[in-house]
């Protein structure tokens, strides 16, 4: 078995399995943590939809329509 096998690897390799488990764990249980650079990106989309800095459906739609032709 995999997990018996681990015992064995190298630590360097060792510490890599356990990452690549805690980000496994993260998407897949509980709460998604955001990183530093995804809570900024978040906060910088708000702060333009607020400034109203984002296309409204009729533009995008008006975009759409112009490739579609």
């Amino acid at each position: 078995m995999l997990l018996e096998r681990v015992a064995a690897w190298p630590d360097q390799a060792q510490a890599e399995f356990v990452r690549s488990l805690e980000d496994i764990e993260t998407r897949h249980i509980g709460p998604y943590r955001l990183s530093n650079d995804e809570r900024q990106a978040v906060q910088r989309g708000l702060r333009e939809m607020r400034e109203r800095k984002l296309a409204d459906d009729a533009a995008v739609a008006a975009v759409f329509d112009r490739f579609r032709a």
